[in-house]
């Protein structure tokens, strides 16, 4: 079996294009074109070409082409020939190619069709979005994920390898042969989140169709003790995650979701959730390199759809076909531990409803039964269905004229929002009554491990009313963490803590953020693109939310200092219950002297002392791992002092600010890259000591010479600047290019800001 990229020489809609590509990103917005949701974009219909020549050589056998990812209703056909139509946007699939003219030339065509919203929750993308490989195959060889690699026992290091058609079997110098048949790994090194090890197993078949699969070796095990990873009790510190890449739209790229996924493990994550549709390949690979581990989901809805024409109206048809696709795909993936067939879904609450999600469970048992199978179950959700007052309630069929007003899926979720904003904390005891206790325990007890999402309140109940079951926190507030997290700790059957979200994302417009300009905290008015709910932002940068975070787990030495805005006196912000603080890791604000400024400090130990340059102004109790301070700023350095119960200092940290005349740096993450390798290029306002200042951000312009400037934004979260300009107005003092380097030479990036400008060389070779 021979692979290889398919993923230039496209149009789209008669426009040269490289795949991967979001169609929709550069899409103009508008406040009638869409709804918050999407991020006021519209959709489209959108037709992607390519024309390649078939050579002579291939007839004969099967040749395959891999789309990972095409948003949605995709229609694919050869020189005119219908070969495939795949609704669902998220699940990748293989087409046949047939009819192809062998020796001539070939146009295979994509049809995405994103024009009917709302489709989505948040902002979806459209058109091939994720890469595409072409496959050839020998006639009864080989075929993509048909090999799967398991693990038998780890004392001894036993695996299984299982295949539809003879093959031989090669690791570390280990083989063996057959269709089904194992392999002992003498002194093998397993996989886990400390130690992710990876093997690679040379599969071959016939007379050379070979392919090379990397895998872990690792045992997963799991009862109401805990969750054992290769026996070692394990405790998932996870975030839940969008498929969108932030300033890129939704196209996705092997070196942005390294980027994110080392990201996300540097903070302290050692657990995703792909919120709220199966991820990209590309982030299985890095969450298998870097060791994180992976709560991979199949949908955001089943048959009653939370918008007028989303995946619910093909559930029912589709649901088998896709949740193998994503069994199939993850199957050899170590990262992998916990397959999601839903969230907050009210249908099993129903009779059949139950008896969908005893079918996608079974499924997933027969095609991996090594994995427990969970859901992102929203408890409250299910007691209102089960009362007929569901949230998420089907509307009229798309084409059949206006959805109902009070019922359809965007004032649905719309209406749940709402009450989460005025509840707030308290919606995690919205599940506790016994009522609820009975509706939802048939669906809870037919999973594996149960996802609780907002339902805290239910975590101390279950060791008495039910004992047998193991759960984690599915979808928690960030501002939550110590609670959920000393729960964790203290009851063995509650494994884990995914909090929304750990990376901020398109659409949803406003669901998270702390705004100073007033309104309601949800649903915010165009022109709100993002959600603000990440405690890291679109451009990977961590605020105070992911410090304490990673201070309530453990897993920070000294105290951390984070600073709430200070350039708006006197106003009041308008907080989301999706959001703990809107504190970041500075203390740089231009003209704000004098003014009021609350600092945060998280710390483990017992008290906490603040220094404004050199002088102490007080000592707090350390309360829930955070300390406050209410100053006036005053530019220099902030430092915090640490102390234990004795008294005795145990550590500090301090922040200073820029000074210096402020101006325009470039930072590539990388000074070296390969031809056609993703680049992230920081571009901020700094003064002349090299520190960020937060309150001088000016419209920046990049150009690019010797590639190609795929993004340049910020983490602005309402704004009607576009990322494909290539002029954008930084953020707290920041902004980011992203760029594909061209042939071998030099990459430059050139920023412009006003009088200020700056220029980054990148050595492509």
């Amino acid at each position: 079996m021979q692979k290889q990229s398919f993923n230039t020489g496209w149009t789209v809609n008669g426009k040269p294009v490289t795949l991967p590509h979001d169609a929709q990103i550069s899409e103009k917005r508008g406040k009638d074109v869409s709804n918050g949701g999407h991020g006021y974009f519209p959709g489209g219909l959108y037709t992607y070409e390519k024309s390649f020549t078939a050579p002579a050589e291939w007839e004969g056998k099967t040749i395959l082409v891999e789309f990972e990812g095409v948003y949605k209703n995709a229609t694919i056909s050869l020189n005119g020939k219908e070969l495939c139509f795949h609704p669902y946007g998220y699940t990748g699939f293989f087409v046949e190619l047939q009819g192809l003219n062998y020796g001539a030339e070939n146009t295979l065509t994509v049809v995405a069709d994103n024009s009917k919203l709302p489709n989505s929750r948040w902002y979806c993308g459209s058109g091939i979005y994720r890469p595409v490989w072409l496959h050839v195959c020998e006639k009864d060889g080989l075929r993509p994920e048909s090999v799967k690699i398991s693990t038998v026992s780890i004392d001894p290091a036993v695996i299984r390898i299982e295949s539809p058609v003879s093959v031989k079997a090669e690791v570390d110098g280990i083989s063996g042969e057959g269709t089904s048949f194992e392999l002992t790994i003498p002194g093998a090194k397993l996989w886990s989140d400390e130690t992710p090890h990876l093997y690679t197993a040379k599969i071959t078949a016939g007379e050379g169709d070979s392919v090379e699969i990397p895998f872990g070796i690792r045992q997963i095990t799991w009862s109401n003790k805990g969750l054992f990873i290769n026996g070692r009790e394990t405790l998932l510190r996870g975030g839940c995650v969008h498929h969108d890449s932030g300033i890129l739209g939704a196209a996705t790229y092997d070196e942005s979701e390294e980027r994110r996924v080392r990201i996300l493990k540097e903070n302290g994550f050692n657990a995703i959730r792909s919120a709220h549709n199966p991820c990209s390949k590309a982030m299985l690979e890095a969450c298998d390199k870097y060791g994180v581990y992976m709560m991979d989901e199949t949908f955001d809805m089943w048959y009653n759809r939370k918008n007028p024409f989303d995946y619910g109206v093909d559930f029912e048809q589709c649901w088998e076909a896709d949740v193998t696709s994503m069994v199939e795909r993850d199957f050899n993936h170590p990262s992998v531990i916990l397959y999601s067939i839903g969230n907050e879904v009210g249908e099993p609450a129903e009779a059949k409803g139950l008896d969908y999600g005893k079918k996608m469970i079974a499924l997933c048992h027969r095609l991996d039964p090594s994995r427990p199978v969970t859901c992102g179950a929203n408890l409250m959700i299910m007691g209102r269905t089960a009362k007929g007052d569901a949230l998420y309630k089907d509307g009229e069929q798309p084409g059949g004229g206006k959805p109902q007003k009070e019922k359809d899926g965007q004032n649905a979720s719309l209406m749940f929002n709402i009450i989460a904003s005025f509840v707030g904390s308290g919606m995690n005891k919205s599940a506790n009554s016994r009522k609820i206790d009975e509706v939802t325990t048939p669906f809870l007890d037919a999973l594996d491990i149960a996802g609780y999402n907002y339902a805290s309140g239910r975590y101390p109940l279950e060791e008495k009313a039910h004992p047998d079951r193991v759960l984690f926190g599915s979808e928690t507030f960030p501002q939550d963490i110590w609670k959920n997290w000393q729960m964790v700790k203290k009851y063995p059957y509650l494994v884990g803590d995914f909090m929304w979200t750990s990376w901020d994302y398109l659409g949803e417009a406003g669901i998270g953020a702390w705004s100073y300009t007033g309104g309601m905290p949800f649903n915010r008015p165009y022109p709100w693109i993002l959600a603000g709910a990440g405690v890291i932002d679109i451009l990977g940068i961590p605020d105070g939310s992911c410090k304490y975070t990673a201070t309530v787990w453990g897993l920070e030495q000294n105290p951390v200092i984070a600073v709430k805005p200070v350039n708006h006196p006197g106003v009041r912000v308008s907080k989301s219950i999706w959001r703990g603080t809107n504190a970041i890791l500075s203390w740089s604000w231009a003209g704000c002297e004098g003014n009021k400024a609350e600092v945060e400090v998280y710390s483990d130990q017992a008290q906490v002392e603040l220094l404004i340059n050199g002088k102490s102004v007080g000592r707090q109790k350390v309360k829930e791992c955070k300390a406050l301070f209410k100053v006036k700023y005053a530019p220099g350095t902030v430092t915090a002092v640490a102390y234990d119960a004795s008294g005795r200092e145990t550590g500090r940290s301090e922040l200073q600010s820029a000074s210096g005349p402020f101006g325009i740096a470039v930072r590539p993450e990388k000074e070296t890259v390969k031809p056609g390798e993703i680049v992230y290029v920081p571009v901020n306002v700094e003064g002349a000591n090299g520190l960020v200042e937060s309150n001088a951000d000016r419209k920046v312009t990049v150009t690019v010479e010797g590639g190609e400037l795929l993004a340049f934004g910020s983490a602005n979260p309402c704004t009607e600047e576009q990322y494909h300009t290539g002029s954008f107005t930084t953020y707290y003092g920041r902004a980011l290019a992203i760029v594909r380097a061209g042939e071998r030479g030099t990459l430059k990036v050139s920023a412009t800001g006003g009088s200020a400008s700056a220029v980054a060389v990148i050595a492509v070779k």
